[in-house]
């Protein structure tokens, strides 16, 4: 075991991953090196998700995995947003835990092990007062890269009203990066040789709003098409529903570096539903949108996300749903059962729908769209797309065409090996529910 080296665990969304990737380099420019083991490293941190029930059972499994090998020397640190919201409770659930780091204050991770370092007796809280996530990110670059893709993180925290989500308790309410910053960023990734920007953040849409910025994510994507016109790829990620702008749609479509995608969570489509969700209700607007931007992309890939059982939801609001999806046919959707958050708006509501009914819904959707998929799907037989490979070996390679965002979407097998981290043509000839296959087109 070397002091000076650390062993970090990430998990929850890809927003997470920025946050530990940018963590790590903080540690590594004060000359701690990555471990591969957990044995290996002096200093342990798990990057928690405080989402949902399930996301928090998960970073409990972790931390006492980790705290049940702690060597003698060794810092257990427990960072993230679980620890921002519930640090007592993990703290009591994992004993071993040396330091708790919240998720605002991701920034201090040095400072939190140099601390350590010191006597500590007992477990040290750094969870410092602070609305929001903090602006000094310490010169870091806020993007994390997955091969030749690269999440980078345009804002942090909400302000939106939603009763069933915990995030504003955790991170505090929007703080947008400041525009010249991101652009550098993207340079930066370019000159890396990223192929895909993937910009992310609780709500891509509301982007410069703290800032003064009018439809700020339309102006940063103006001006990163102009400041890496070389970069290929471009992908969007949460967009909130009302706030896909006009001009938003011009700019995606006016710009074949912006990919035609869009993943847009609208959680339900009965009105009244989302009324009790405190979402936006207006599913005239959501029709109206959707087609729009099918007639100005019209191989516009959609995704969106569902959740089945949130209190009071009925036979009839649920059904609403199903022909909604039915209807809209999405290219992607995830589904998710209610999670009972205390502390939210929904808290007084309870959670008085059976286990079972949620999981029943949950399979009838699923089952629903993966028939939709196949058809979207089977629709690109004969036809060539980019695809952006990520591995290949004995004789076959997977990529990614821009229909499919990484981890959560599909993939497109090609029958032949590839060079990895390139945008190749490929000739579909097969299609299956999730996923596309074909051979490279010559």
């Amino acid at each position: 075991m070397k002091t000076n080296s650390f062993y970090l665990v990430s998990l929850g969304c890809a927003k997470n991953t920025v946050d530990s990737t940018s963590m790590a380099t903080l540690l590594e420019e004060a000359g701690y090196a990555p471990a591969d083991k957990a044995s290996q490293a002096g200093v342990l941190i798990v990057n928690t998700c405080g989402f949902i029930q399930q996301a928090r059972d998960e970073s409990i499994r972790e931390l006492r995995q980790l705290a049940k090998q702690k060597k003698r020397g060794q810092l257990l640190i427990a960072a993230g947003c679980m620890t921002q919201r519930y640090r007592q409770q993990v703290v009591e659930q994992v004993p071993g835990i040396d330091g708790v780091l919240g998720t605002r204050r991701w920034m201090d991770i040095l400072e939190v092990v140099q601390s350590l370092r010191q006597e500590h007796p007992k477990t040290l809280y750094h969870l410092p007062e602070a609305a929001a996530v903090g602006t000094d990110e310490r010169g870091v670059l806020r993007a994390a890269l997955q091969g030749s893709s690269a999440y980078l993180k345009i804002a942090d925290g909400c302000r939106r009203p939603c009763a069933f989500c915990s995030i504003p308790l955790i991170k505090g309410t929007l703080v947008s990066r400041p525009l010249e910053t991101i652009l550098e960023e993207a340079r930066i990734l370019r000159d890396m040789g990223v192929k895909e920007l993937i910009l992310i953040a609780q709500d891509t849409t509301d982007y410069g709003h703290d800032l003064g910025i009018k439809d700020g994510l339309s102006t940063l994507l103006e001006r990163l098409v102009q400041e890496v016109p070389d970069l290929p790829w471009i992908r969007v990620m949460y967009a909130y529903p009302g706030y896909v702008t006009d001009r938003l749609m011009e700019v995606m479509a006016s710009s074949p570096q912006i990919l035609p995608y869009l993943d847009i969570p609208l959680q339900h489509a009965d009105r009244e539903m989302l009324k009790r969700m405190r979402r936006p209700a207006n599913m005239e607007w959501v029709y109206r949108t959707l087609d729009k931007m099918r007639s100005m992309m019209p191989d516009l890939a959609l995704r969106t996300t569902f959740i089945v059982g949130y209190p009071g939801e009925t036979e009839a609001e649920f059904k609403t749903l199903l022909d909604f999806i039915h209807e809209i046919r999405f290219d992607h959707l995830g589904a998710f059962t209610f999670s009972f958050e205390p502390g939210t708006a929904s808290e007084p509501l309870g959670d008085p729908i059976p286990q079972e009914v949620k999981e029943q819904r949950l399979e009838q959707l699923m089952l629903l769209q993966e028939g939709i998929s196949l058809q979207r799907n089977q629709g690109f037989i004969g036809r060539t797309l980019p695809v952006l490979v990520e591995g290949s070996n004995d004789g076959i390679s997977v990529g990614r065409s821009y229909r499919d965002a990484p981890e959560i979407d599909g993939l497109v097998l090609i029958e032949e090996e590839a060079p990895v981290g390139e945008i190749v043509p490929v000739h579909i000839t097969g299609a299956l529910a999730h996923d596309l296959t074909g051979v490279i087109a010559r």
